[in-house]
């Protein structure tokens, strides 16, 4: 198989010229004397190529680019253009077209075009089409792993926005793998070949991240000793990946939003405007739409970077999965640290189903390198595979083997403790350690007023990770008393 080519020229004389040309060259063709007639085809069919003048009455050919794009965004479009129109096709490169010739052209130049991009074109078909048979085979989708009902529809909406440039938020709980949506999408979309820049927006207070995002000139700033290129200069012409937008500050947001409606940015403390062709990509685990509610997030950017959304599901929302992955990260740490593949034990893969798994893939994945590592025969028993866990990710291995994903699970009573009735050993630890961790991060917060980065700095910790606890405790700066801000600063 050639391809389907369909030719598009309001000048009949040309349209029987190409589909001569084009059929003798083995592909199967149509032709259209209008963008309007073309645009039917299209609707109608499926076309490798399409070869389409310029400058046609009615319906212009950037016009049915535009259209095509949207119709179906894998099929190349090809513009001929008349002499000295040049600025329009670039105009049309912008648009999404893979290339375009000046009349009067030459029958050998453009059958050369033709046969290029045609070749790029079926490549590229087989190779989705072979990367949807290895997903169904295999349950795996672009480092991603999942059959579940939720996860395929992830993976269905991912081939739908992937070729197109509209933005995308990307939501789910903390190890539910946002970053790798972000690439799967980047790496299907026509800007594959160019950068792929992540971000986190959480690690980094608001002078920082803006110097990250758009670089400063030299003087702009204490410490500002030369020029720097921020991120959204590195990643022209690709993607940039925003995670934990819902950390940028107010005064960011609006810088962001200001580049996402002009496609152009100012280096801190430089004004010079900079133009930049850059797809942004946005992550998060917080609700914007409460927190535009409440003035923490501006309404008009959480609209603009949620063209798409794509709600990554947790595990313990897909649970059928899980034996899936535990086979696939098996596979992976045995290559990675030249161990033997092993299996679970039946009761310790029926706990690691129905374990609640906080941390999500990440912590599952921690629990079979480390159990892979440390166990001692073919088979991973319970025991190792819970091994050391770490309290908030994983629950008792007994709890994990006897617990429904439906009901609390069942306990053995423990009398060790008059404060704990009914706790296991492990339970009482864990509620010890929980309330001591909400103590330790509550006071930190109001010996600094509510000050997140100066709370953080306290206690050594990250501010990336001293949020992140107190996201998983439930802690609020409004909990620190009042006066306590939610800002860095």
């Amino acid at each position: 198989m050639k391809g389907r080519l369909l030719v598009v020229d309001d000048e009949r004389g040309i349209v029987i010229a190409l589909k001569g040309l084009f059929t003798k060259e083995g592909y199967e063709v149509e032709t259209a004397e209008s963008g309007e007639a073309a645009l039917e085809r299209v609707k109608a069919g499926l076309f490798h190529v399409i070869i389409t003048d310029l400058s046609m009455k009615g319906m212009s050919g950037l016009d049915l680019l535009r259209q095509v794009r949207e119709l179906d965004p894998q099929c190349a479009v090809l513009m001929i253009t008349a002499y000295g129109n040049q600025r329009i096709a670039v105009e049309a490169m912008k648009a999404g077209a893979v290339d375009y010739l000046p009349k009067p052209f030459d029958n050998d130049e453009l059958r050369l075009k033709v046969r290029k991009v045609m070749e790029t074109q079926l490549l590229r078909r087989a190779h989705n089409q072979l990367l949807e048979q290895v997903r169904l085979e295999t349950g795996i989708f672009e480092n991603m792993i999942g059959r579940s009902r939720a996860m395929v529809r992830v993976f269905e909406t991912i081939e739908k926005v992937a070729p197109t440039d509209a933005t995308v938020l990307i939501r789910g709980e903390s190890g539910t793998g946002k970053e790798l949506v972000a690439r799967a999408i980047h790496f299907r979309s026509p800007r594959a070949r160019g950068p792929f820049i992540a971000v986190n927006c959480a690690a980094f207070s608001r002078e920082l991240v803006e110097s990250e995002l758009f670089g400063h000139e030299k003087g702009a700033f204490t410490g500002a000793v030369a020029r720097r290129e921020g991120k959204f200069e590195a990643a022209d012409g690709g993607t940039l990946f925003l995670d934990e937008i819902g950390d940028m500050s107010l005064e960011t947001q609006a810088k962001l939003l200001r580049v996402l409606q002009e496609k152009q940015f100012e280096r801190i403390g430089g004004n010079q405007p900079l133009a930049v062709d850059v797809r942004i990509i946005a992550a998060t685990n917080q609700d914007l739409e409460a927190m535009a509610a409440q003035g923490r997030f501006r309404e008009d950017l959480y609209y603009r970077i949620k063209v798409v959304e794509i709600r990554l599901p947790p595990l313990r929302e897909r649970r059928e999965d899980i034996p899936l992955m535990v086979q696939h990260f098996i596979r992976e740490a045995s290559n990675r640290y030249g161990k033997p593949e092993k299996r679970l034990a039946p009761d310790a893969m029926r706990a690691c189903i129905e374990n609640p798994w906080r941390g999500n893939a990440r912590s599952l994945k921690a629990a079979i390198d480390q159990a892979l590592i440390l166990a001692a025969g073919e088979e991973i028993t319970i025991e190792e595979l819970f091994s050391g866990s770490d309290p908030e990710t994983a629950e008792s291995p007994a709890a994990a083997a006897n617990s429904s994903p439906f009901h609390p699970p069942a306990h053995t009573p423990a009398a060790t403790d008059s404060d704990s009735p009914g706790m296991t050993f492990r339970e009482a630890k864990e509620k010890f350690v929980g309330d001591w961790e909400r103590d330790f991060i509550l006071n930190a917060l109001r010996a600094c007023g509510g000050n997140i980065s100066r709370a953080a700095e306290r206690t050594g910790m990250y501010r990336q990770s001293f949020q992140q606890k107190m996201r998983e405790l439930g802690i609020t700066t409004a909990d620190a008393g009042s006066g306590a801000k939610d800002e860095g600063n």
